[in-house]
């Protein structure tokens, strides 16, 4: 049986069916939050703060019961405050932005403190005796193509070519096994198009070009060819491609065509991931 002929096949006749929504394979997770309002920081305070989870000022920990454990430094965050200023010369009021900070402390940095906002996870991506065939599949490549890969719990799947390096939320944040497996698939199907490997990887595909949006279809063909392979596959992975696929197809004006210049292209990097 022609893999690649009988998944895109299939994925066609999914999206023949209608349109499908597409559904986030994860759980968003990671997010710095104020533990008060359960609002998320800012993305510069993010990176400031560095570590997920919900942040009290000194006076809202002791506010909520709570107390600042000793020894513990508190983090910056830092915000724009609009003041009202005269000109002297003019007398003209204008108002002009100020940086200012605050300092906050994450809740594990505090006592009497429990999480209010903390979402749970699926955690249903379990370990089943096909995934040992992924995890070789996924592991025998990295190790001969020297493709590195992390998890970082967050709400982002990605490969970066600069550092040819695949981040992947981790694995409690999925929401089945074959979903998993599909979202890492289609990331270590990008890194194929490294300049070391395919050399597919275009400087100018940037979001919501032709060029990303073929890119895309490569990627989410070879990760259900692969998905299937690893005897994975259930009908909502495949209907979540479909799903994908057709929002990509979408960009480039539903031509189903491109499915099928994209099957081939996602054969030749499914096959330098299986090394046949």
């Amino acid at each position: 049986m022609d893999i690649y002929s009988e998944v895109t096949s299939r994925i066609i006749a999914e999206m023949e069916k209608g349109i499908i929504p597409w559904e986030k394979p994860w759980i968003a997770s990671g997010n710095c939050v104020s533990h008060v309002t359960g609002k998320a920081y800012s993305l510069l305070n993010q990176m400031l703060l560095g570590r997920p989870g919900e942040y009290v000022t000194f006076n809202q920990c002791q506010q909520e019961g709570g107390k600042v454990k000793k020894g513990e430094k508190a983090k910056m965050v830092v915000f724009w405050k609009w003041i009202e200023q005269e000109d002297e010369e003019t007398g003209e009021k204008k108002e002009v932005p100020f940086l200012r900070y605050f300092n906050v402390f994450h809740i594990d940095q505090c006592k009497g403190l429990t999480a209010k906002f903390a979402q749970p996870l699926p955690q249903t991506a379990e370990d089943l005796p096909e995934t040992k065939v992924a995890e070789d599949v996924i592991y025998e490549y990295l190790g001969r193509e020297g493709v590195k890969l992390a998890h970082e719990e967050g709400d982002r799947a990605f490969y970066r070519p600069s550092t040819d390096e695949v981040v992947l939320p981790i694995r409690k944040q999925f929401m089945s096994t074959a979903e998993y497996f599909s979202t890492a698939f289609h990331e270590l199907i990008h890194s194929t198009g490294h300049k070391s490997r395919l050399d597919r990887l275009e400087k100018t595909a940037f979001f919501g070009t032709e060029a990303y949006s073929k890119e895309e279809l490569i990627a989410e063909i070879g990760a259900a060819a692969l998905v299937n392979h690893s005897g994975l596959e259930t009908s909502h992975s495949l209907r979540n491609s479909a799903a994908y696929i057709q929002n990509w197809l979408q960009v480039l004006k539903d031509d189903k065509r491109f499915i099928v210049s994209a099957a081939g292209k996602a054969e030749k990097a499914v096959n330098l991931i299986l090394n046949v």
